[in-house]
Parts: structure tokens; C-alpha cells; sequence
């Protein structure tokens, strides 16, 4: 068997600073979510494969399928009611988690969610097969007023503003329009998800491509470029009703789309003017959203695609008797950090949480050693203690490869007996002074280390 390693494409791993910089961005999502009321849980990381089948997009092509290497026919597992599959979002298997405890859930129930999703699809920029979300969603019993749909981007706003990412723009649409539009323009109703997927291109392949695609899918011409200029419609205000009415297509479905839209617009710039731009090519692929849907773009970046998504839906979680309306939105954490590390916006102080290593006279010394290291510990100071004695200028060599920023030295005993006092020194400025591990303390920025924006200083 050959010894050499072989990187699996789309699978990402941190070395200890962009980890460090991975567990700063979880935090900042998390600890903005929870200042807006959401719950953290987390569901697990299988679901039969038969749920995640034709939850939105082409989900049987991207979904990894979970087997023991040794299972037989006794197991079942052949059995295609039980077989699993990791799940390709967080949004189905927390439908699943509100149906089953439901009866346990105070509603509207606020929960956010940070796990890794896994998805089958080819590895790109920002794009890989393993990766982290982190989804906020608001989920009410029977009802879900709307005032939620212009709630949710703001919580994204809010973190978003946390960290270094620079301008971003959030988009939004309501699935009611293009579908009330393409009853209005003849398509038929088996045929709206198609031509939604197809639209979800705009961007990425142009009007032209995306107009040669549809009447290739079977519209016709006029009906393909009635499609495209809706799509080309946007605006940061309500104006954009007025555009699609231009068009001259009517149906109830897009009267209630731009209803429901104009009102979510409205209600965002009553607290974030200009946060959201209601752009009318944004349909998602996803087949479950049914109002409002989110895209969000870092403005300069805009081929690289969306940072953050998610829409409205009505029909996905239902028991039969109850239906659970929701909303969310899902931050591509992996995709956000991606960008973040690639224009190197963001830096580490240090690569490691080691404040402190304390040094060894010599290996007779290391219980005592262990001792100080404990005391600094039980004050929240991070500390290692030398891997062996050596050279006093090796150790501090060590710890400087390692970006820890002090180094302690135990007193030693002089030539009258007496123990001298223990020591620290800062290696970055050389200053050396007597400390007690009962009561010395770093300066706060080095207590732990810190992620900043490339331009700050350390």
C-alpha cells in the first residue's frame, strides 16, 4: 500500500490559524443569533433516504447515501424504505425534528442550527461537498404571519456586521411572482419548477443563455423573453411592482407575489433603509418554498454567488392534521470563510490559544513546573509547560515558532538555598519581570488569541 496522501477534493481542512478564524465566525453567528431569541439545537446527521428525495433541486443526484461495509439482507439495510442518506441541508431534517416534537415546541419556535451538510456536487470556488451552515428559522403552528420574512434578514444584517466581510446585499423575491407570471404568460403549472430552475441561472449564465435554455425546455420565444425581462426587474424600493405591471401579464397568484413582497420591502426599510433590493430573478432551485425567498451577494463579488439564502414555506412540515409554516435563512459558513481567507480580510494574533509556557531547569523540576501551569490554568490562562529541559534560549525558541507570546520561569534555588522568584517574559518585547502564577495576569489582548481585520493592528 503506498504511503503517500492524497487530499479529497471538496473537503475542506483548516490548518490552527484558519481553524482559529473558523471558530471566531461560528461564535460571532451564534452569539448574534442567540441575542435575537433563537434556540440552538441540532438534528442528526442521517435521514432515510426516501425524505430527502424530492426536497428541492436535483437531491437524488447529490445525496451521499450512509451503508455498513458489512451489511447483509438481515440487516435491512438493502431495503430502499430504510436506507440513509446524509442530509444535503438543515431545513429537511429540522421539518422532520418539528413534526416528531412538535407536541413539545412552544410556537412560533425561534431555533438556529450549526452543523456540516453534505451534497455530491462538483467542487468549485467556494463550493464543496462537505461543508458548515448555519440557519436560523422561524416556525409557527398553522400560521406564520409575514412580519417574519422582513425579521430574518435583518438578524443576518447583524452578524453580517460583526464580521470583516465588507459590503454585502441581500435580494429578495417572492416565488408567488414568477409563478403568477408564468400562469399569466400560458406555461403550464407542471412546468413552473423547471422554468424556475432554469432562471436561477440568470446570473451565472446570462439573459441570452438563459432565454436559448427555456424554449429549449419547450416555451416558446415570446414566452422565454417575457421570462428574461422579468428576471432583469430590481430595485431597493417598491418601484419595481409598477415594472412587472408594465409587462402586461396578470394573474392572481403575481398580484398576491407583489403584495407580499411590497410589504416585506417596506418593512425592512423601516429599520435597515436599502438593506434589501427586491431583485426578481432570485427563485431558488429548492422546490419547497412557497412566498419569499433570500440570495445574498458580497458586492464586487457578485460571480462568486450567494453567501446566504432561503425563502419561506408553507407546505414542507405538516402532520396531516397541522401544517408548520416557516421561514429561514442559511449562512454558508464554509463558503463565506472560503472568500474571507482567499482576499485575506481577516488574520490570527496567534495560531495557538497557549498564552504561556513555562520553562524547565530541568526535568527534576517538572512537577513544580506542572504546579504553575496549573494555578495559571485555574485562572483562565492557557499554558503548556516545555516538552523537555533544555537551553533556556531553545525553549523560548520553541514557544516563539508557536506564537506564544510569554515564556514563565520557576525560580531556582541560589547557591544560599533560598528559591528565587519565578519570572515572565514577553519575547516579542524581551521584558522580564517577577511574577506570582497566584495573581499575574497578561494584558487582554494576549490572554487569548484574537481574529482582526487584515489592516488592524496586533
Amino acid at each position: 500500500m503506498s504511503s503517500k496522501v492524497m487530499p479529497l477534493s471538496g473537503f475542506p481542512e483548516y490548518l490552527p490559524a484558519e481553524r482559529i478564524i473558523e471558530q471566531h465566525v461560528l461564535g460571532v453567528i451564534a452569539t448574534t443569533f442567540e441575542l435575537h431569541g433563537f434556540t440552538s439545537i441540532e438534528t442528526r446527521a442521517v435521514e432515510p433516504v426516501e425524505r430527502l428525495l424530492g426536497k428541492g433541486g436535483d437531491a437524488d443526484k447529490e445525496i451521499y447515501a450512509v451503508s455498513r461495509l458489512a451489511a447483509d439482507a438481515r440487516d435491512g439495510e438493502q431495503d430502499p424504505g430504510k436506507r440513509l442518506g446524509l442530509h444535503f441541508d438543515l431545513t429537511v431534517p429540522f421539518a422532520r425534528y418539528v413534526l416528531e416534537n412538535s407536541g413539545k415546541l412552544t410556537f412560533p419556535f425561534r431555533r438556529y442550527q450549526i452543523q456540516k451538510v453534505w451534497r455530491g456536487e462538483r467542487p468549485q470556488d467556494g463550493r464543496y461537498r462537505e461543508f458548515v451552515q448555519a440557519d436560523i428559522d422561524v416556525v409557527g403552528s398553522g400560521s406564520l404571519p409575514f412580519h417574519y420574512e422582513a425579521e430574518l434578514p435583518l438578524v443576518i444584517a447583524d452578524a453580517f456586521a460583526r464580521l470583516p466581510i465588507g459590503p454585502f446585499r441581500i435580494q429578495v423575491n417572492n416565488r408567488k411572482i414568477p409563478e403568477g407570471f408564468y400562469l399569466g404568460l400560458g406555461i403550464a403549472a407542471e412546468d413552473i419548477v423547471t422554468v424556475l430552475r432554469i432562471v436561477d441561472k440568470f446570473d451565472k449564465a446570462g439573459p441570452q443563455a438563459v432565454q436559448e435554455m427555456l424554449t429549449q425546455a419547450g416555451l416558446t420565444g415570446e414566452q422565454a423573453y417575457a421570462c428574461c425581462r422579468l428576471a432583469g426587474i430590481s430595485s431597493t424600493d417598491t418601484s419595481f411592482a409598477g415594472q412587472v405591471r408594465a409587462l402586461g401579464v396578470q394573474h392572481p397568484t403575481l398580484d398576491a407575489g407583489l403584495a407580499e413582497l411590497a410589504a416585506v420591502v417596506e418593512a425592512a426599510a423601516e429599520h435597515a433603509p436599502g438593506l434589501l433590493a427586491a431583485d426578481l430573478k432570485v427563485a431558488r432551485g429548492l422546490d419547497y418554498y412557497t412566498g419569499t425567498v433570500y440570495e445574498t451577494q458580497l458586492i464586487g463579488h457578485e460571480s462568486y454567488g450567494s453567501i446566504c439564502s432561503g425563502g419561506r414555506y408553507d407546505s414542507l412540515v405538516s402532520d396531516g392534521r397541522t401544517t408548520y409554516p416557516g421561514v429561514g435563512i442559511s449562512i454558508g459558513v464554509s463558503r463565506l470563510l472560503a472568500k474571507l481567507l482567499e482576499q485575506g480580510r481577516v488574520r490570527v494574533t496567534r495560531p495557538t490559544p497557549t498564552c504561556v509556557l513555562v520553562a524547565l531547569n530541568s526535568e527534576q523540576d517538572r512537577a513544580r513546573a506542572m504546579g504553575v501551569a496549573a494555578r495559571l490554568r485555574a485562572r483562565g490562562i492557557a499554558t503548556q509547560v516545555a516538552p523537555e529541559a533544555a537551553k533556556f534560549g531553545k525553549q523560548i525558541r520553541f514557544a516563539d515558532r508557536r506564537g506564544i507570546p510569554f515564556v514563565w520561569f520557576p525560580g531556582a534555588a541560589g547557591e544560599d538555598g533560598q528559591v528565587r522568584a519565578d519570572s515572565v517574559k514577553d519575547i516579542r518585547s524581551g521584558e522580564q519581570a517577577e511574577a506570582d502564577a497566584a495573581s499575574w495576569l497578561p494584558p487582554q489582548e494576549d490572554l487569548h488569541p484574537r481574529v482582526i481585520a487584515s489592516g488592524d493592528a496586533g
